[in-house]
């Protein structure tokens, strides 16, 4: 659908400020950020996290009374899909050393290093093997591998500033200590990152970074990353095995507290099945599926906190999930292409966020919170008002992505963003021509399961790694920190459980107590209804048309 005869009129106010603001950028002459005490009142004024009644406390659980979204919260005290005194757990399904639950990045990457420290990985997926948000992840990945330019101590600062300085700094020091070294496997493993003529890695700003070191596959990055690594698991066919269309729906303990594997449930036969482990990684990802504030998402179908639920009935409290991260630049127009992501590549290669009047408003690499929460200021009638409207009643702003042309070459758009000029072109637009238009749209889940820097929860056995813990990333995300924290933690999480694996060949009785004691928790909580949890995958169709599935997906013994 190319833009209407409305849009297209408000475009020429876009064009008609264009060559100035070029001029401005040859000069180096920036729109001033936002300094730090500015910065606050924008947030806690027009961030969702900050939206009086959109959170409130957790009534039971190891982090009783920490109070983040409804909706998970909706998850968090809802019952389990399987019902733990009719299970029998006496005969498993699948034995192994290490079970791996989710194949995105940090799943898979686990699972390599796992097998390659010797130990037998089943990893369990709940759609197909790469079927994750790594592979929606466009923009890049940080790694200060510059000598001389960089360093990881200005990496370990960016971090820190760009979450608030609250994130947990050992986290955040593991990360970027171990950033070089994960580029320089991936690379090994064959990912083809942008390169010069001579060879050397292109690198760019992301939002909130004071060096370029955003190494980037134009702007396919996580699907590129995740192709290599994928391929890399499934050349390991002696040691790594993938049931696909089999989520974990609940984890399981033996009598002396530590993990001991997971009860799957296949989505194709609608069996349940128990996998034995000495070891379990939870890598499930995000929750962009649950729509919070009901926000549009980037993320992928199956995001939808399943992780969380598990390892908190088991035990393990969460962190920094009081805050999510909303996306500045998602797609609002066309419809059809409605949350898709914007990568913030776009605003590092010099695009300008503008209003209806073709206005730069904002500094276009704030933090991503900051500039969310600054664009919906603009759009918002108790803000400023000066959003642009479309077909369907929704505002957004322009992000005038023909800047990049005129800054660095005809040819440039199309070359550095194949992916989005690909997907615009479908809908008559041309994106080297024509400004997209852009709203804030939900995409990560800013933290999660509390771990240490050796990926350990506080349940033996069990680890967690990328976007389903919390910690590093404190109460924001920078731009290419997402896939780096799935390599870099998917790598440590494969080694420990191996490690772990190699020393307790020996279990304890498996059992489900943890969820009978859960939801006698929710019992006298006084928590009631005919929610269930995990979710598994969401639910589109008409609330006047769902069946309840609370009866039917309890099951006595596992096949």
């Amino acid at each position: 659908m190319p833009y209407p005869e409305p849009l297209k009129k408000l475009i020429e106010k876009v064009e008609a400020t264009r060559p100035a603001r070029v001029e401005r950028k040859l000069k180096e002459e920036e729109f001033p950020p936002l300094k730090l005490e500015e910065r606050d009142p924008v947030l806690r004024n027009f961030h969702p996290d900050f939206i009086e009644g959109t959170r409130r406390e957790i009534k039971v659980g190891p982090s009783k009374g920490y109070a983040i979204s409804n909706e998970i919260v909706d998850l968090l005290e809802a019952r389990s899909r399987v019902n733990p005194y009719l299970v029998s757990l006496s005969k498993p399904d699948y034995e192994t050393d290490v079970l791996v639950i989710g194949a995105g990045g940090a799943g898979t990457a686990a699972a390599i290093l796992a097998a390659e420290n010797g130990a037998k990985v089943l990893i369990a997926t709940k759609l197909r093997h790469g079927d994750a948000n790594t592979m929606m992840a466009e923009g890049g990945i940080q790694a200060a591998d510059k000598v001389g330019k960089d360093s990881p101590y200005y990496h370990y600062l960016d971090i820190l500033g760009g979450g608030h300085f609250l994130n947990d700094p050992e986290l955040v020091y593991t990360m970027v200590q171990n950033a070089p070294d994960a580029v320089k496997w991936l690379e090994g493993l064959g990912t083809s990152f942008s390169k010069f003529e001579d060879g050397r890695m292109k690198t760019m700003h992301g939002g909130g970074t004071c060096r370029k070191r955003m190494h980037y596959a134009a702007d396919i990055t996580g699907a590129e990353i995740m192709k290599t690594i994928r391929d890399e698991a499934r050349n390991h066919t002696d040691m790594i095995e993938v049931i696909e269309f089999c989520p974990a729906v609940e984890l399981v303990l033996d009598d002396n507290g530590r993990c001991a594997g997971a009860v799957l449930y296949n989505l194709e036969t609608a069996e349940y099945h128990y996998v034995k482990a000495k070891a379990v990684i939870i890598a499930t990802g995000g929750s962009g599926r649950l729509h919070i504030q009901n926000f549009m998402t980037t993320n992928h179908y199956g995001a939808t906190a399943d992780g969380i639920v598990m390892a908190y009935r088991a035990g393990v409290p969460i962190s920094f999930l009081h805050t999510v991260q909303y996306h500045p630049t998602g797609v609002v127009f066309p419809e059809q292409a409605e949350g898709i992501l914007i990568t913030e590549k776009f605003r590092g290669a010099g695009a300008n966020v503008l209003n209806i009047h073709g206005e730069q408003f904002v500094y276009e690499r704030e933090p991503r919170d900051v500039e969310a929460a600054c664009i919906i200021r603009e759009c918002s009638p108790k803000g400023r008002g000066n959003g642009v409207p479309t077909p369907t009643g929704k505002f957004g702003v322009w992000l005038d992505s023909p800047m990049i042309e005129l800054l660095k070459g005809e040819g440039t758009v199309r070359k550095e963003f194949p992916g989005k000029h690909i997907l615009f072109r479908r809908f008559g637009i041309d994106i080297s021509k024509e400004p997209m238009l852009i709203h804030p749209t939900l995409h990560y889940q800013n933290g999660g399961l509390d771990i240490n820097s050796k990926c350990e929860t506080n349940v033996p056995g069990l680890y967690a790694a990328g976007e389903v813990s919390g910690g590093v990333h404190g109460e924001n995300r920078l731009m290419g920190n997402s896939l780096l924290d799935v390599i870099v933690f998917g790598r440590i999480a494969g080694e420990q459980a191996a490690e772990y694996a190699s020393k307790h060949t020996e279990s304890g009785y498996a059992n489900l107590d943890h969820v009978k004691r859960y939801n006698e928790e929710l019992e006298t909580a006084g928590i009631e209804g005919e929610r269930i949890a995990p979710m598994i995958l969401p639910d589109y169709s008409n609330p006047e048309v769902r069946e309840k599935q609370l009866t039917k997906d309890y099951f006595g013994t596992l096949s």
